[in-house]
């Protein structure tokens, strides 16, 4: 029985398709799969449950540490006060350990894991064999997260979106805790005019090789 995993650490900033691409991977190779994101949004949420404070860091790191990560619920944890929340108490950096801890546990599972977020290959899994770091423009992935909703039926101003994700990235960039940056060994896919598929076959050759070399 084995007990060697292979870790896909997959980077980069809202709306770039990480997610869509992470859970593709993952599905293709019969490997875990990890939203980062979604560890501080549970804790957020578990926060808010709890009328407990966002900016007391010793009860939100008390809060991270009994986050149960095979349950994060995709839909609930999307929502936008639990996501406004979630970006509060992520610059904490006792919530940071506290869920890198879990993440790297995560990632120990057999026979693979993909874990996506901001921080994977330069600070959760460096030592991972392959990561990615998927971007696109800022317009780029303005147009989509307004496509999204608009494609479920609710209404959205693109303008206060494009907004929205240029300020998420200066605060993900500069933030003095594992600012979001690409690995220095990441393969750089950028998908602000490259489908999904296309991104998806080029990751893929990227992990076979990978693959190869750890057989």
């Amino acid at each position: 029985m084995t007990t060697k995993t292979f870790t896909i650490a997959i980077d980069g900033p809202a709306a770039a398709g990480k997610g869509t691409l992470s859970r593709r991977i993952a599905e293709q190779y019969g490997f875990h799969h990890l939203d980062t994101g979604l560890t501080y949004r549970a804790t957020a949420k578990a926060l808010l449950d709890a009328d407990l404070p966002l900016d007391d860091e010793a009860v939100a790191e008390k809060m991270a540490r009994e986050v149960e990560l095979g349950g994060l619920d995709r839909d609930i944890l999307s929502r936008h006060e639990i996501g406004e929340a979630a970006s509060k108490i992520a610059v904490m950096p006792a919530v940071r350990r506290a869920l890198v801890e879990a993440q790297r546990r995560f990632a120990a599972k057999v026979p693979g894991t993909v874990l996506d977020g901001r921080d994977i290959g330069t600070v959760v899994c460096p030592d991972a064999p392959v990561k990615l770091y998927v971007t696109a423009s800022p317009e780029v992935r303005a147009r989509r997260r307004y496509d999204e909703i608009l494609g479920k039926g609710a209404t959205a101003d693109f303008d206060a979106i494009f907004e929205d994700v240029k300020r998420r990235d200066d605060r993900d960039m500069n933030r003095a805790d594992s600012p979001m940056k690409p690995a220095v060994d990441a393969h750089l896919l950028d998908t602000s005019e490259m489908s999904i598929e296309a991104a998806f076959q080029a990751a893929k050759s990227y992990i076979d090789a990978a693959l190869d070399r750890n057989a």
